[in-house]
C-alpha cells in the first residue's frame, strides 16, 4: 500500500447535517470513519443566517453554528474529518477506492454519499451580495423571518408555486416572478397560486439585479425583454426566494451510481444502499422532495445504522 494511501471502515464523502451526523453514529460505533467535506464544508446551512426550526436550540442558532457544534460532536467520538473533496471514485469491487484533491488514496469497506445538492441561481453577481441578508433558496428555512413584510419568489413550477404558497400565509405581499407567459407548474397548483388574493403573478419577468444598502431593499425587473413592449422597473421587497431547481453534487458518481431523471441518487427506501452494495446515501443528495437540516441528519443517521449491519453482515 502507497504512502498516500489509507484504510477505513467507512468513508463520508461531504459533510453537512447528514454527513457530520453519520460521522457521529459511524464513530460511536468504532468504524473510525473518515470524512472528506467537499467544497462547502458543513453543507448549504453555512450560508443560512439564522436557524430556529432544528430541534434542541429554543433560542435558534445560526447555520454556521449549528455546523461546528455537529462537527465538533462528531470529532468528540473520533471522527477523522479532513477538508478537501473526492476527483474520482471507483465502486466496481470492495474494497472501493477513492481519491481526493490532495492525492489522498482511500480504500473504503462501505461508502457514504452525502455530498449535498446545491441551488440553482440566476447567476446574478447581487446574489451572493444578499445571500442570508435578503436572499434565500428555501421558504420554509427562512420564511419565517418575513412576517408581515413583502418578499418575491422566481420561477414557475411546482416548486415555486409551493414557495410562494408557503411564503403567502406569513408575509404581507408574495410576488411570483415567472420568465414565461405561463406557469408550468400542475394545474391545481396554479389555481392556489390564482386563488390566493395576496399573491401577484408578474408572467413575461426577468431579473436582472438586486438593490439594498446592507440588507437586500427591492429587486429590478424587466418585463418583455427584448420586445417593443419592454420595460424596466424596480420591485420593493424584503426577500428573494429562487425557487429554480436544486442540482444534486453527483458529477464524481457518473455512471456508477443509479440517478433518478432528476440527477438525484435512488435509494432503496427505506434503506439508504444504492444499487451498489456497501455505497450508502444520505441527505439532499438523494432528497428531492424535503431537503431540510433535520430530514437529512435523520438519514444521516440511517445510512450509518446501514452500513454498520452491512459490515456486520459482509466482512472483508
Amino acid at each position: 500500500m502507497a504512502e498516500n494511501t489509507i484504510k477505513t471502515k467507512c468513508l463520508i464523502i461531504g459533510s453537512g447535517p447528514a454527513g457530520y451526523t453519520a460521522a457521529l453514529y459511524t464513530s460511536r460505533a468504532n468504524l473510525n470513519p473518515i470524512v472528506i467535506e467537499g467544497n462547502q464544508p458543513g453543507g448549504q446551512l453555512t450560508i443560512t443566517t439564522d436557524v430556529e426550526n432544528f430541534p434542541g436550540y429554543p433560542e435558534g442558532t445560526t447555520g454556521t453554528g449549528l455546523m461546528d457544534d455537529m462537527r465538533r460532536q462528531a470529532e468528540r467520538f473520533g471522527a477523522d474529518i479532513r477538508s478537501g473533496f473526492v476527483t474520482s471514485a471507483d465502486f466496481s469491487q470492495r474494497p472501493f477506492n477513492i481519491k481526493t484533491d490532495s492525492g489522498l488514496e482511500i480504500e473504503a469497506e462501505t461508502v457514504i454519499i452525502s455530498t449535498g445538492a446545491s441551488a440553482k441561481f440566476l447567476d446574478l453577481a447581487d446574489e451572493k451580495r444578499y445571500m442570508g441578508m435578503g436572499v434565500s433558496a428555501c421558504a420554509t428555512c427562512d420564511g419565517f423571518f418575513y412576517r408581515g413584510k413583502r418578499v418575491a419568489v422566481v420561477g414557475g413550477g411546482d416548486t415555486a408555486c409551493e414557495e410562494a404558497l408557503y411564503l403567502s400565509n406569513l408575509a404581507k405581499e408574495v410576488f411570483l416572478i415567472v420568465r414565461k407567459d405561463y406557469l408550468r407548474a400542475s394545474k391545481v397548483m396554479q389555481q392556489r397560486v390564482f386563488d390566493k388574493p395576496n399573491i401577484t403573478v408578474l408572467f413575461n419577468t426577468n431579473t436582472i439585479g438586486l438593490y439594498g444598502e446592507e440588507f437586500l431593499e427591492g429587486a429590478r425587473l424587466v418585463e418583455f425583454k427584448g420586445t417593443d413592449k419592454e420595460r424596466v422597473y424596480e420591485l420593493t421587497i424584503d426577500g428573494f426566494f429562487l425557487a429554480i431547481g436544486h442540482r444534486p453534487n453527483t458529477e464524481v458518481l457518473a455512471g456508477q451510481i443509479t440517478l433518478d431523471e432528476q440527477g438525484y441518487i435512488v435509494t432503496d427506501a427505506p434503506h439508504t444502499s444504492t444499487n451498489i452494495p456497501g455505497v450508502f446515501a444520505a441527505g439532499d443528495v438523494a432528497d428531492p422532495h424535503y431537503r431540510q437540516a433535520i430530514t437529512a441528519a435523520g438519514s444521516g443517521c440511517r445510512a450509518a445504522l446501514d452500513v454498520e449491519r452491512f459490515i456486520g453482515e459482509n466482512p472483508i
